[in-house]
């Protein structure tokens, strides 16, 4: 008899394992989401070849007063407005006690990155009294640097009252 309830049991609990629902589908993980991928930098411009950008006025270690007369020098390039594509050309920026920028993306415009987009190549610029490091960058275009960047040495004026 022992035999007959156990054979009993083990058949009612086949018969509920087997039925006739199908087993719910396990729901999937989602995805983890994939970070978007950043936009691809523009393509720098090339450098002209031999371009030489530098300060004409005022020269290393001067002494000036506020506004400080500015005039850039360009050779092997010439100079284009921004926004303009020209070969071999590009338009000045003028670095103020502050480095290089990064070379693949356009070049701040604040207080330490003056634009002169509209292909000037002299300027007044107001400074603060003290000792300043002023450096010229060449821009594309884009305000980009070039690739290589056309840039000047940097030099020192100290602003006097």
């Amino acid at each position: 008899m022992r035999i007959g309830i156990t054979l009993a049991l083990a058949c009612s609990v086949g018969l509920v394992a087997c039925g006739d629902q199908a087993p719910e589908p396990e729901a999937p993980e989602p995805a983890a989401a994939e970070p978007a991928a950043a936009p691809p930098a523009p393509l720098r411009t090339l450098a002209p070849e031999n371009a030489v950008l530098y300060f004409i006025a005022p020269a290393d270690g001067d002494e000036v007063t506020s506004p400080v007369n500015i005039l850039f020098g360009l050779s092997g390039a010439g100079v284009a407005p921004a926004g303009i594509v020209f070969p071999d050309s590009g338009h000045h920026h003028m670095l103020v006690d502050t480095g290089m920028p990064p070379e693949d993306i356009p070049i701040p415009e604040d207080a330490n990155h003056l634009h002169f987009g509209l292909g000037q190549s002299e300027a007044m610029v107001e400074l603060p009294p003290g000792e300043h490091q002023l450096q010229l960058l060449l821009g594309d275009h884009l305000h980009i640097p070039h690739d290589p960047p056309v840039a000047s040495e940097v030099i020192t004026v100290t602003v006097v009252e």
